[in-house]
């Protein structure tokens, strides 16, 4: 009971100071001095008070809000004297594969530079600079000659890492007898099994109304969408994230996607955030970085010839090029398996004050990295919104299918799941996949 406490006060106390260097900390502090003015501020109870106003005026529920989406992203609880590598990573073995796999990313980059004798990062002329702004709407008409460019890895070069891990603490043994998993990964995970899956997935059990199912023709829409809808307004109308989240587990209307995944991410498109945007807007125009090219290239090897988002081609440069210089996406290194790329200043190799992080946000774009976002496009048309969004999706959940990781969310314990599941539940079918060499 008491080391419970103790880890939440931990957690709070962690909370706290995140949230002491954020914009709103700064709002609320102003607030709090402006209700002093107001003549239901009384001295004798000003601490409740001002809890009241806060209450009143909403600033609660923002308050919430950021506590909500603080919490959506702290690390799973751990030993108090870990250290911080344990945070992003408990287990050695995947913390070596993810130092190997990033060391071949960065040779990759590196060779591509010298092959082509471009540099990471240089200032653009006026000219150009000028040419870049005129043309931000208008990116995709742009054809740069990128045949020299490749990808630095593709999907199926991470998927190759993945079916070679192993734990060197566990013998797989060479008999069947020993290998009770048959799939391509080969690591001892936890997975859910199918009661687990049910008992988490509650809302997906045929008792319960799912959006999607339970709104097809044959069901009056007054049995179940009609109320789902009107909840899901009401729900917006409170602003509150964590029952937004809730309430998306039975399906979300069409017509509130967008509202509501931005109000579960905590996105709210202040001045200050518009701002920001285009200061990360201004840093594409006035540097080129090497990665623009990647962006570029992988863009129009996926996205572009894709019947569904090739007219979303001019926002997709946008967002991208704008996180490659995000440095605040580099706060989800904390929890991340994996760690940013450095790059030393020219003549000061090796010497750690003069490394700095490459590309700033830290994350090399690979191919089909633009895919992350083109979905997103159809429910978000404005670009410093759709940037928000994208950031906010990265940091909490798309990072996890590109990283080395034992988390329950990652790419290994996914695709661990979805073996193990098809193994137990469908082993004909499963073991006739592997007889015709379609691994599943």
């Amino acid at each position: 009971m008491l080391q419970e406490e103790s880890d939440l006060s931990l957690v709070i106390a962690q909370i706290v100071q995140k949230l002491k260097g954020s914009n709103l900390y700064a709002q609320l502090e102003r607030q709090a001095w402006a209700s002093l003015q107001r003549p239901e501020i009384k001295l004798q109870s000003l601490k409740e008070d001002i809890k009241e106003f806060f209450k009143i005026s909403g600033w609660e529920k923002k308050l919430q809000n950021a506590v909500y989406s603080e919490l959506s992203v702290f690390p799973l609880p751990s030993h108090p004297a870990a250290p911080p590598e344990h945070l992003k990573e408990p287990l050695v073995y995947m913390r070596k594969a993810q130092g190997s796999w990033e060391k071949r990313i960065l040779k990759s980059l590196n060779s591509m530079c010298t092959e082509l004798s471009i540099p990471l990062a240089r200032k653009r002329p006026v000219g150009e600079q000028k040419e870049l702004l005129n043309k931000w709407n208008e990116m995709g008409t742009d054809e740069p000659d990128l045949s020299l460019f490749r990808p630095v890895y593709a999907p199926k070069d991470f998927l190759e890492v993945l079916i070679n891990l192993r734990n060197p603490n566990y013998e797989n043994g060479d008999s069947l007898s020993f290998r009770t998993h048959l799939g391509l990964i080969q690591v001892p995970l936890k997975v859910k099994d199918i009661p687990e899956l049910k008992e988490f997935f509650v809302e997906l059990g045929l008792t319960t109304g799912q959006l999607g199912i339970d709104d097809s023709t044959q069901v009056p829409p007054e049995l179940f969408e009609n109320e789902h809808v009107r909840i899901g307004q009401k729900v917006l109308a409170e602003q509150d994230s964590a029952a937004a989240q809730q309430y998306i587990r039975q399906g979300s209307p069409t017509a509130l996607r967008a509202e509501l995944w931005a109000l579960i991410l905590n996105i709210s498109s202040q001045p200050e955030d518009i701002l920001y945007y285009e200061q990360l807007k201004t840093n594409v125009i006035q540097h080129d970085l090497l990665v623009d090219s990647l962006i570029y290239k992988d863009v129009k090897l996926t996205a572009s010839n894709d019947d569904y988002y090739f007219v979303f081609e001019d926002y997709l440069y946008q967002v991208l090029l704008c996180f490659s210089r995000d440095t605040s996406v580099l706060g989800h290194f904390a929890y991340n398996s994996a760690s940013p790329p450095k790059s030393y200043i020219r003549g000061k190799l090796g010497l750690e004050e003069y490394a700095v992080f490459y590309p700033p946000n830290g994350v090399i774009p690979f191919h089909g990295f633009s895919m992350y976002v083109a979905p997103l496009c159809f429910l978000y048309h404005e670009p410093s919104k759709l940037y928000q969004i994208f950031r906010e999706m990265y940091v909490r959940f798309f990072f996890r299918l590109h990283s080395i990781s034992s988390h329950p969310s990652g790419i290994v314990s996914l695709c661990l799941l979805f073996e193990t599941l098809l193994q137990t539940y469908l082993p004909q079918l499963f073991y006739h996949l592997r007889e015709i060499g379609a691994q599943p």
